[in-house]
Parts: C-alpha cells; sequence; structure tokens
C-alpha cells in the first residue's frame, strides 16, 4: 500500500476516533467480528469447503485482503488488534494471564511480558467511548484477567458479555471452572448461559444474542461499537450434531488434497 493512502486512512480513521467536524449522525456504527485460531482459507470467500454464506457476502460486498500478517498467538494478536500497536508494546508480548494466574507476569523488570493490557495503551473502546460511542464487547476478552481493573469494563466497554479467560466450553461453559474458564456479565459471573435460539447453552449463539441484544438496547442517538469475538473454532472443537453431519467424512482424504481443492478455488 502507498504512503498516500495509508496517511489518508490513518487520517480518516482519527476522525472518527475524535469526533473531528462529525456529529452523531455523520459517525458511522462500526462492528469488528473476530474468529479464533481459524486459516485465511477456512471460509468459503478464499476457498474453504465449510459453506459461511454470510462471511462470503460481506467478503463479496467489501475489501478481500491477500496479504496480511498477525502475531501466531490469541492474545497478541488481540492486543494489537484493540490498541493498534505492537503487543510487545502493550505488555502482552507472549500470552495473558487467566483469571485466577499470574504465571505469565514477568514483573516490572520485563514490561514487555506483563500479560495484561498495560496503561500506556489506550483501547479501541476508550477512544471511541471518548468520541461519543457506545460500546460493547461479546465473546472473548484474553487481555488480562487475573485482576477485574484489568477487564473490558474497566478499559473502555460500557457493556460485557462472554469469556475473560482464552477458551471455554462451547456448551454449557457456566459449568467450566479451570482457571476461571466461564462465563461473565458485566464484572459477574453467570450462572447459566442463555440463547435466544433453538441451541441453548451454545456460546457462539450466545455472544452472537447479546451482541445483537446490546444494539437494539443501545442509546439510538449515539453511534455504536460492537467487539463481537468469538471462541470458535479455537478447541475444545465442539459443534452441533446437525453442523457435524454436514461435513462428516469430508476430512478423510487428508490434508494435502484440501490443501490442493482450496488453492484450486
Amino acid at each position: 500500500m502507498k504512503k498516500g493512502t495509508i496517511s489518508v486512512c490513518l487520517l480518516l480513521l482519527a476522525q472518527v476516533l475524535t469526533g473531528f467536524h462529525l456529529n452523531a449522525a455523520e459517525r458511522p456504527n462500526i462492528i469488528i467480528i473476530l474468529v479464533d485460531d481459524m486459516g485465511f482459507s477456512d471460509i468459503g470467500a478464499y476457498g474453504g469447503e465449510i459453506k459461511t454464506p454470510h462471511i462470503d457476502s460481506l467478503a463479496q460486498g467489501g475489501v478481500r485482503f491477500s496479504q496480511f500478517y498477525n502475531a501466531s498467538r490469541c492474545c497478541p494478536t488481540r492486543a494489537t488488534l484493540m490498541t493498534g500497536l505492537h503487543p510487545h508494546l502493550t505488555g502482552i508480548g507472549h500470552m495473558t494471564n487467566s483469571p485466577n494466574s499470574e504465571k505469565h507476569d514477568k514483573g516490572n523488570a520485563f514490561p514487555s511480558y506483563r500479560g495484561f493490557l498495560n496503561r500506556q495503551c489506550a483501547t479501541l473502546g476508550e477512544l471511541l467511548g471518548l468520541a461519543g460511542y457506545s460500546t460493547y464487547l461479546a465473546g472473548k476478552w484474553h487481555l488480562g484477567g487475573n485482576k477485574q481493573s484489568r477487564w473490558p469494563l474497566q478499559r473502555g466497554f460500557d457493556k460485557f458479555y462472554g469469556c475473560i479467560a482464552g477458551s471455554t466450553r462451547f456448551f454449557s461453559p457456566d459449568t467450566d471452572k479451570r482457571e476461571g474458564r466461564g462465563i461473565t456479565s458485566g464484572n459477574e459471573p453467570v450462572s447459566r448461559v442463555k440463547s435466544t435460539t433453538d441451541r441453548p447453552n451454545y456460546t457462539t449463539d450466545a455472544f452472537t444474542d447479546h451482541g445483537i441484544k446490546f444494539i437494539e438496547e443501545g442509546e439510538k442517538e449515539k453511534p455504536f461499537f460492537l467487539y463481537l469475538a468469538y471462541t470458535a473454532p479455537h478447541w475444545p472443537h465442539q459443534a452441533h450434531e446437525e453442523d457435524i453431519d454436514k461435513y462428516r467424512g469430508k476430512y478423510r482424504v487428508g490434508w494435502d488434497q484440501l490443501r490442493q481443492n482450496r488453492y484450486q478455488l
């Protein structure tokens, strides 16, 4: 991308974030959808064999990147997405701490490896909140969890429903007590995950439902920012039987053949 194009993009982004010469009616609503541990060719738009029609329609009507780079692990990638900084500058150069552990905090001597977003960086939630946006997060946080001061509501989000840790069970995650891997609403643990679909207790559905609910219940005169961060398709690989049945036996041909099939599209 040329320097001039980058400058224009940065200028437009700066205007959105600061509200410079923009009123609420002119500021766009923003939705960022992030999936977890998915390969770029796993969706239909890039040759994947699993049908993803809604995502494909977004790709068809938008911009498809042919080259892109990210960190090799969950939380450093999320740190960069939320702040625009290299992950080491945010304090999450490697891994983050789960809600009841400090094992990844290397102390003040290693500020790039504290395992949580430091206060020298600002999140999209914080910046867009200052610009007059309602800010919502549904899904996975994974940017520091062993102290509540590092949770979404304390880092710029008005509403949060999801997983503070890096992953949880897809079915009945409220029963998942490993390293605080249950579901949190705001700052409180959820005793039972509910979904408005006919497939209750499944996190992907519940995260979607709460993202929609946040928008519908939000202040209509304000623009909104929704960060919809799924844990899927991160392990544990759990899905509904009807979804599994659609592709049963599909992968017995092996990854070499699958790779060839994808690259032909």
